[in-house]
């Protein structure tokens, strides 16, 4: 894989979007996004993933490290408070292009601890646990001991099942640290609302087991119950076959794929190898032809970056909920 798994690591309707991405400069007095020791609510004191942080001001120098990082800053119009960015998966939504391309790419994948500390930031937001790798010099203690906050994905936290109150949290509790609450609040709204709509549609279908194919030859790389990926499944009208998978991630064997037998696979889509590339590895094995999903080519598609706990939830779940259960659209 192109990226580190082992620590592992919506659209938001445009109408929502243009009015936060086009919030440049300091946000309103109403947001509560006033920058120094007076602003609104401050200081703040949150504890994320067993750190404790407390901002006496919203962050001005923000570096996010994974995309959904990305995209949650983006969706709460703070590109004014970015100073860098790290680690794409596949393209950012169309609706934060113009405010991402003003923003400076450290690195493709994640930079050095030299090259991040140049940028001279204030918090660094990662999504994936892999994004503060101790080895590489960026863990979150290091990074406290130079004086810069940071933050995890809750998704990461390693506290157990992901799902839409974690989903509420990171929300709710990113938009806080950068003294915008009633930004997130819209943001949590809309996302409820338009998740209420697909379960709605899909309450009386059939759930049909779904497998998730992240990557992998000699094992398969899958979603596991822990993730919002596993919620995502559900919401959609589906169930997901390695729910029972204490991870968000992990390797599981051929062998259990095939005796769960599987009736749809869905394929994450990111990085170098194509959907059409990891399609053909599944129809091409010989050992998988009788799963009903392999026989009956029974394909669903989701970006990654869709996939994990970010702005993207409620545009996975509508997409997901189209392909699983057409005739419910």
């Amino acid at each position: 894989m192109p990226r580190s798994r082992a620590v592992l690591r919506t659209l938001v309707p445009l109408a929502l979007l243009i009015p936060l991405a086009a919030c440049g400069g300091s946000p309103p007095a109403e947001d509560g996004g006033a920058a120094g020791a007076a602003a609104p609510g401050f200081p703040y004191t949150v504890t994320n993933c067993g750190v404790s942080s407390t901002y006496q001001a919203p962050p001005r120098r923000a570096v996010t490290m994974n995309q959904h990082a990305t995209e949650m800053l983006l969706a709460l119009g703070l590109q004014d408070r970015m100073a860098a960015t790290a680690y794409l998966d596949d393209s950012v939504l169309p609706a934060y292009r113009a405010a991402y391309d003003k923003i400076k790419v450290l690195a493709e994948e994640y930079p050095s601890k030299e090259v991040l500390l140049g940028a001279d930031p204030d918090f660094v937001y990662g999504g994936y646990a892999s994004a503060f790798d101790k080895a590489q010099g960026r863990d979150r203690e290091g990074l406290a001991k130079a004086g810069i906050n940071s933050r995890l994905s809750v998704e990461y936290c390693g506290t157990g099942p992901v799902g839409l109150e974690e989903l509420k949290t990171e929300i709710t509790e990113v938009a806080r640290t950068f003294g915008v609450p009633e930004r997130g609040a819209r943001l949590i709204e809309d996302e409820q609302r338009r998740i209420d709509a697909v379960t709605a549609r899909v309450k009386d279908k059939a759930k049909p087991n779904v497998f998730v194919y992240d990557s992998g030859e000699g094992t398969a790389f899958t979603s596991g119950g822990n993730g919002i990926g596993n919620e995502i499944v559900s919401l959609s009208g589906g169930t997901n076959t390695f729910a029972d998978l204490k991870d968000t991630f992990g390797d599981v064997s051929w062998e259990k794929v095939i005796e769960r037998r599987p009736e749809v696979v869905l394929v994450y889509d990111y990085g170098g190898t194509t959907v059409e590339a990891k399609k053909q590895r599944l129809l091409n094995d010989p050992a998988l032809a009788e799963v009903p999903a392999i026989r009956n080519k029974r394909f669903v598609v989701l970006p990654l970056s869709s996939a994990v706990l970010g702005v993207r939830v409620a545009d996975a779940v509508e997409s997901l909920g189209r392909q699983l259960h057409p005739d419910a659209a």
